[in-house]
């Protein structure tokens, strides 16, 4: 609210689409065919168990295949969005900026992790649930007080909210949650 806090800066959001690969399509393909005769054969509570269960995987596919068949199989070349990602983290650190990037996911994180910190050459650090809360502080004062360009990957629910990362200047929401105003949340922690 422009009336209470004047100096705030515009928030410039931008969505991304990203193309599926062909092997995120045939998952895809098969997650719906799948579901589609789960639920043919189910009523009631369990038909809308199956429908939440199969969107979940179609997020996941939509992730990277290796997200959803928790095959250890290797990330590059195979997901439109972390080809995406690897574009915008890249560019970001060239600019010398830092960034937050929230996954819902946190098996997703504990993945991308490694991969970004090796395909960027530099550390990005990785706060999920299963911290404690000495580590956690380090990692948010590292991100603070640290000039160095960097990423902050986060996981949504142990980080959407307490949390002051206003050394950020771009918010990545790599796979978007069911309720936006938890998105917001998470994003206001950089603004």
């Amino acid at each position: 609210d422009k009336s209470i806090i004047s100096d705030l800066p515009e928030k410039n959001e931008m969505k991304v689409w990203c193309t599926l690969t062909s092997e995120q399509a045939t998952l895809y393909q098969a997650v719906v065919e799948d579901m589609m005769a789960a639920i043919d054969g189910s009523e009631g509570i369990q038909r809308r168990g199956n429908v939440l269960a199969a969107m979940t995987k179609l997020k996941q596919v939509c992730n990277h295949p290796a997200h959803l068949l928790k095959d250890g199989s290797r990330l590059p070349a195979r997901s439109g969005k972390l080809a995406r990602l690897e574009e915008l983290a890249t560019e970001i650190i060239e600019d010398g900026d830092k960034a937050l990037i929230f996954t819902q996911y946190a098996e997703w994180g504990s993945l991308l992790q490694p991969y970004l910190a090796a395909h960027l050459d530099r550390p990005v650090l990785w706060l999920h649930g299963g911290l404690s809360k000495t580590r956690r502080d380090e990692m948010v004062t590292r991100f603070q007080e640290d000039d160095e360009p960097m990423l902050f990957l986060l996981s949504l629910k142990a980080a959407g909210t307490g949390l002051n990362l206003t050394a950020a200047n771009h918010v990545i929401h790599f796979d978007r949650w069911w309720n936006p105003a938890v998105e917001d949340q998470a994003t206001d922690r950089a603004f």
